[in-house]
């Protein structure tokens, strides 16, 4: 099986056009009497202004105030580019597929087709990628200029062997994502969530807390099945072990079932839409249902 490679990562632009991650089950947000339901649509500054009779008194700009002797307020504009951030687990043990694909090169493709959805329906880019150290951290652009160095990280963070798991890898990912996110962002999650460390427990929550999050699960269908009956190695060089097919199974499922459990109790703990992507399925067919067309401006 081939890894990703910069070309077809570019060739999924094409299948972004049209669509957007507007309208995926989106969080809802309160402030004073407005109802947004849009979390990713936060307020910037624009500009600071007399105050008058019905403004409220909690944007008086007192600084202003002081200096010209009567009261000025500042005023907001809603912003017209949503952070969304992407945060990818490329660990070596994502360096295994059973299918058309590796679950590594699957998830390169999902992170690249929905930055691209997201840079054409006019959102900021960023990301926090993990698998090895340093984690790779590129701050939120728009357009093809957040969308091209992603990719570019991507492929150089695929993993090119497989390895064992790296225990901690996706929780260091999460304290660096969490003191760079801004209210009203979008963070999309996609790994095999293969090690959900019982210490990262509380950033998920925090991450939820003020932004729209979604999980997307890499799976391979043999981490469900099981082995075939018959001895097969299994592992990677320098750690490998043979197991029967029939009398591993039993306790084989029994883990995929209780990863199964930990996946689907974090996506409702947190409120998050939970896609499960599988490496037997194109990445265009798995993802497309779940965007939306994109309403043209009126």
């Amino acid at each position: 099986m081939s890894l990703a490679d910069l070309d077809e990562l570019i060739a999924l632009r094409a299948s972004a056009q049209g669509l957007s991650l507007q309208g995926q089950h989106p969080g809802r947000a309160q402030s004073g009497a407005h109802h947004s339901t849009q979390r990713g649509r936060g307020l910037e500054f624009q500009e600071v202004r007399p105050y008058v009779q019905g403004d409220d008194p909690r944007s008086i700009d007192w600084r202003v105030t002081a200096r010209r002797g009567r009261p000025h307020t500042k005023l907001y504009r809603q912003e017209r580019e949503r952070p969304v951030w992407i945060i990818a687990d490329l660990s070596p043990a994502m360096f295994f597929g059973t299918r058309r694909q590796l679950k590594s090169a699957l998830l390169v493709r999902a992170a690249a087709l929905l930055a691209w959805v997201a840079a054409a329906s006019g959102d900021r880019i960023g990301a926090v990628l993990t698998g090895r150290d340093p984690h790779q951290v590129l701050p939120p652009r728009s357009r093809a200029a957040g969308v091209l160095p992603l990719l570019a990280a991507l492929l150089e963070m695929q993993p090119r062997a497989p390895a064992l798991l790296t225990p901690r890898s996706l929780s260091h990912g999460l304290t660096t994502l969490l003191p760079l996110i801004h209210p009203g962002s979008l963070i999309l999650a996609l790994s095999d969530f293969a090690v959900l460390d019982p210490a990262s427990d509380p950033f998920w929550p925090a991450l939820a807390a003020h932004s729209d999050c979604h999980f997307f699960w890499i799976t391979d269908p043999l981490e469900e099945q099981g082995l075939p009956d018959g001895r097969f190695r299994v592992g990677y060089p320098g750690r490998s072990m043979l197991l029967d097919g029939a009398g591993s199974r039993t306790a084989w499922l029994a883990k995929w079932h209780e990863r199964r459990s930990r996946v689907e109790d974090l996506a409702r703990r947190t409120l998050a839409p939970l896609t499960r992507l599988s490496t037997a399925e194109p990445v265009e067919a798995a993802l497309r249902p779940l965007l939306h067309a994109r309403r043209s401006a009126a």
